[in-house]
Parts: C-alpha cells; structure tokens; sequence
C-alpha cells in the first residue's frame, strides 16, 4: 500500500513533465464543466422540489462514475494520437499549431456543451436521450429553433471569453506539454493504461448502473450527458427482445387480447395477426365528416375544462360545453411522433423509436383504413415541413393525402416549426371545401405547431403576446386559433353533419420525479358534433389508443380491426388501460397501477392516486407486469415480422 502511495507523486510529476498533460488537462477541463453542470442543475431541482438534498451524495458519487468514463472515451483518440506520434513530427511548428487550436475548440466545445446540457434538461428534465439523437437527424428546424428560442449568441460569447480565460491560465502547462521530449517506449504505458482503464469502465457500468428508480430526476442528475446521449445514439435500433422484459408467444398472446377484447368483438379465427377482431356495433353507421385537430403539446394542466385554470383557454372551455368530455386521458409519450402512431395507427409506444420513423412502415392497418372502407377521403393537413420526423412519408403510404408548408405559399405568419395555426386551419378549409364540391367524405388529421417554442404568433390577437410571452402565450394562442376554427366551421354548410375532435399530441413536458411522471401525461380529448353528440363528462380511463376505436363507436362503424386500443365508452373500469413510454421505460396503467418496464430488463411497480397526483413504489405485481409486457411484445413481434397489418389478413 505505502509502494503505491509513494508511486503517486512520482507518476503525477512525470505526467506533467510529459506530452500526456495536455489529454489529462483536457480531461481536468471536461471534469470540472461536467461538475458544474451537475451542481447548476442539482440546485434548479433542488428548488423545483424534485431532489433532496439526502440523495445529493449519490448523485454526485454516481456522476462522478460517469463523467470519469465519459472524460476517457472522449480523450482516448487524443491520447492515441499523443501516443503514436514520432518526436520529430511532434515538435514542428505546424503540429503545434494543430494542437493550440484542437485544444482552444475542445475547451470551447466542452464548455458549450454545459451551457446545452443546461437547457436541455431545463426543457425535458433529463440529460441527453433519444430525443436529443432524434433531433440531429433535422439540423435545420433544431437549430433554428434553438436560436430563436434560446440566448445562443448571449451564450456563446460567454463561452468565448471563458475559453480565453481557461487557456490563459492553462499556457504554461500546455508550453511544458508541448516542449516535452518522450520517446516511444516511454509514451506506450501511457497510451495502454488509458486504453486499460477504458475497456475496463465500459466492462464494469452500463447505463443502469446508477439507477436506483426511486426518483427520475436524482438519476438523471447523476448521469453523465455524452455518455447517454451516445447509448441512445448505439441502441437507436434496437432489438426490443434483448433488452426488455418478454415471455412465451402464446401467453403474450392470450393476455394481449384479454386486455383488448370488449362485448363486441370477436377474434377472426386463423388471421395472422393475433389482435385481429371485428368490432360491431347494432345501430346504421353515421356519416359525419370527422376532422381531427391534433393540438402540439397541450397539457391538460393548460385547459379549463380539465385544470379549473381560468383564462388560458376560454375557447376550449366554451367548446368543452358543448362536447363529451373525456377528463381523463394520457398521451403515450412526450414527442410528436408518438401521439401520432398513438391517435392514427393505435399503436403503442415500443422503443425506442415511432413507428412514423421506422423503415417498412407503409401499408399498416390505421385509422384512415377503416376511414377509406367506409367512403371517407382520408387527408393529413401540417403545418411544418412534412420531411420533419418522416411525417410525409408515413401518412404518404398509409392512405392519407399529405398537404404540408410546401402546399401553403403565402401564410400570413411562420416560424421555422411552420405556418400559424389561423393560417393552418384557413388552408384545412380550403381543403375541406374542395372534398365537400366533389361529394366526398372528409376525414382528416390536422396537425399544428403553434405552441411550442420560440412561441411566436401573429399580432394582434387579443391576449396573446407575439413575441417573448413563453408557453402560456402559445396555449392562448392555440385556444384562439381553435375558437376560429370552430367559428368558421358553423359558417360552413358541412358544419351540421361534421365531428371535430381535439386531442393534443402530448403534454408540454415530462417532468417529475417518477420514471414516468403521469400528471405530464395528461392530455385534452374531446368531441364536438351539437346535432350528433350530447354534452358530457366521462371519467374513464382513456388513452390515446383509444381515440380512433371511440370516435369510430360514435360513429357506429362496424370494422375489423389491428388497434390496441378499444371503444373507451364501452365496459367496466377494471378493463381499462392505457399505454406510455418515456425515453427507455414503457408502461401499462391499470387500476391506478403502474407496471413498469426498463432497458436492460428492469421492471418496478407504482400506484398513482388520481386525487391527489402523488406515485409511490408497490411491491412488484407479476400478473400486471406480464400484461405490461404482452401488450409491447406483440406489437414488436406484429410491426417486426411483417405481420400482415391489414384486419382479416391470414
């Protein structure tokens, strides 16, 4: 022990006097940003509520785990490169030159990187995931986003004098790293203990290793950013089986369609998929048009309807007079592309990715396919660029007539996320006018972008400031513009025999402190039809999935049917779930439970009491995580072995 001591001072005076300093400063820099990071952000939870400060030992404990792994695999190359670079190359002029500046944007880099990890996790209460990988995927819309939404140049001038400062201070060691002479048997140990320790880390964690499940954001916290946003970008495409918890075929089979099996339906003996049933109903089918206002980020907690918050959505809360009202209803993850396989194709949440993204998803059994079978012509109207998260394509090939930006030329306002929601709905109804001329049926997904950042909106609308007046001026002015769309629609001569039904795509943010903070989760879903569709409350358990199989209910349609949601409005409330997913973990809720399944496995059980929105921890409950389980393993195995995805397919 005293050899080792003593070994110390010796290796810790023969790294300064070597080439090797400049990776251990690099590594020093990226340590002491990513503490920082660590200790900003544990304060913001502290204050928020979501962190305590017994759990702070272990979070910066495990962060230190973490950013000592994420510090050598981002050195490792640089480190190689010291290690293999003859002598006489490394003390030219233009090699130093390479160095001073592959070390000034490295510290630029690094400390930029806090600033991002900072409004990152302030927007999703979590260290880079899959969104984070996702988002790269559309450079353009993100980063125009984050300029317009963030104080990048402010940011990035701080991050320019901050670097002055660091390699200011850091010229003396750098000349000393830069002048030193060590030849290659002497640089070898270096470069093979780097390596060593590296393997060795990599060998030992994993990204459950400091994860306790006991309180989400404590082990966000204790995350390190590059290291989870790199296991998000490797496990992108995943194989679902490998990693999470699963059972025999026949079993997930028998418990998925018990949970999907109501008094009218009949499962299609010998179809190939295991799901396929026909649903009927004994009343004639109503032809209502349907226009489906699918709402970007509209938390219940916004709505007065749902959150008795008065004054941010007067519209909707006229509307929801008028409407049945499904007060209890959650979205099934926090992107975009998740409340659309959700509402469109009744699909649920697998990881890690939407269906609306992944390859070979053309042809599926959706919403629109019923629509078409039933003499409606299907449209999906959006207000962005329909090449963002795939959207074109996905409708495009399922049934659907795409009109996106590229199909409205001159809006009267937009930012980069799209047209305005007024312009939006003022192009929908072009549309709608031109199917209603020809005789046809509408049914039609309408998806806006207004709420949600920058937040920026045309003037001159009562209440809502253009510019700067953050996420309640987006829920107001998407009120606003949903009260226009409604108002316009009594003027219409089609406004008697259509169903309009508004569901937003998901909240405005997770956050909390369980893995999947189900108050987020709660989502706006109402129907409105005064001719068709009494005015009232309904308290049951509903979920996104639910949402096409209810309105086809109301709509008496008799179908065979692929969805893993059912007709909400019929059955007991023991027989209603829902369907979520956040980042990694998915889950099954049931009888205020919620059956948990992480990455790597991992499986946990909580309660969430309704009145109060608090989660607590239960002891584990096989039967609701084997349902759990069934419900996700086959709609893998049904979109993974291309499972004929038409009803009655054999």
């Amino acid at each position: 022990m005293q050899f080792a001591v003593s070994l110390l001072p010796r290796a810790r005076a023969s790294l300064l006097r070597s080439r090797f300093v400049l990776a251990a400063l690099l590594i020093a820099v990226y340590g002491v940003v990513s503490l920082t990071t660590r200790l900003v952000l544990s304060v913001r939870s502290l204050s928020a509520g979501q962190l305590s400060l017994p759990e702070m030992p272990r979070v910066l404990l495990v962060g230190l785990g973490y950013d000592t792994i994420a510090a050598f695999t981002l050195a490792a190359t640089f480190v190689l490169w010291l290690t293999l670079m003859p002598e006489r190359w490394f003390h030219k002029r233009w090699h130093r030159v390479f160095l001073w500046t592959g070390f000034a944007v490295s510290v630029f880099g690094l400390l930029y990187l806090g600033a991002v990890e900072y409004f990152f996790f302030d927007e999703f209460d979590s260290r880079f995931n899959f969104v984070a990988v996702e988002y790269l995927i559309y450079p353009h819309e993100v980063f125009v986003n984050i300029w317009q939404s963030y104080p990048v140049a402010q940011v990035l001038i701080a991050t320019a004098l901050i670097t002055a400062l660091v390699l200011w201070l850091a010229r003396g060691i750098v000349t000393r790293g830069l002048e030193a002479v060590q030849r290659f048997p002497k640089r070898l140990p270096w470069g093979m203990a780097v390596c060593g320790a590296l393997v060795t880390m990599h060998f030992a964690f994993n990204i459950n290793s400091g994860r306790n499940n006991v309180n989400r954001v404590a082990d966000e916290l204790a995350a390190n950013g590059l290291y989870t946003f790199f296991n998000a970008a490797f496990n992108n495409h995943l194989d679902y089986k490998q990693f999470y918890v699963t059972m025999d075929n026949d079993q997930a089979i028998a418990r998925a369609r018990k949970i999907v099996a109501q008094s009218n339906t009949t499962f299609i003996p010998g179809a190939a998929h295991p799901l396929a049933r026909h649903v009927s109903y004994p009343l004639p089918a109503k032809p209502l048009h349907v226009i489906v206002l699918l709402e970007e980020s509209l938390g219940a907690e916004f709505v007065g309807a749902y959150s008795q918050r008065p004054g941010l959505t007067p519209n909707m809360d006229r509307i929801a007079n008028e409407s049945l009202v499904f007060t209890r209803t959650y979205a099934s993850g926090t992107r975009t592309v998740r409340g659309m396989e959700a509402v469109t194709a009744s699909f649920p949440p697998v990881p890690p990715e939407s269906i609306v993204k992944r390859a070979n998803n053309e042809g599926l059994f959706n919403w629109s396919t019923v629509m078409k079978q039933n003499g409606y012509t299907p449209t999906f109207i959006y207000g962005g660029y329909g090449t963002f998260d795939n959207m074109n394509h996905f409708f495009g090939n399922n049934g659907y007539k795409v009109v996106d930006r590229t199909d409205m030329p001159t809006p009267n306002f937009a930012n980069i996320w799209g047209v305005s929601d007024e312009d939006l709905f003022r192009d929908a109804f072009g549309v709608f006018d031109e199917q209603h001329q020809k005789g046809e049926r509408i049914f039609s997904v309408v998806m806006t972008t207004s709420n949600h950042k920058p937040f920026t909106f045309p003037p001159g609308v009562p209440g809502v400031k253009p510019e700067g007046g953050g996420r309640e001026a987006g829920v107001r002015y998407s009120d606003y513009a949903v009260g226009w769309f409604i108002d316009e629609l009594k003027k219409k001569p089609y406004f008697e025999n259509t169903m309009v039904v508004i569901v937003a795509d998901h909240g405005a943010r997770a956050y909390g402190r369980a893995s999947i903070p189900l108050p987020t989760y709660e989502i706006p879903f109402m129907v409105y039809s005064p001719k068709h569709i009494a005015p009232r409350r309904f308290d049951g358990l509903t979920s996104q999935l639910d949402v096409a199989p209810t309105v086809l209910g109301l709509l008496n349609i008799s179908y065979d049917s692929l969805f893993f949601g059912k007709d909400t409005l019929l059955g007991d409330a023991h027989s209603r779930v829902a369907v979520l997913n956040h980042n990694r973990d998915i889950a099954l809720l049931h009888n205020e439970k919620l059956a948990q399944l992480g990455f790597r496995k991992t499986r946990s059980m909580v309660s969430y009491d309704q009145t109060t929105r608090m989660m607590a921890r239960l002891p584990e409950d096989e039967e609701a995580l084997l349902d759990a389980a069934a419900m996700f393993q086959i709609a893998y195995d049904a979109y993974t072995r291309r499972t004929p995805m038409l009803a009655g397919s054999r």
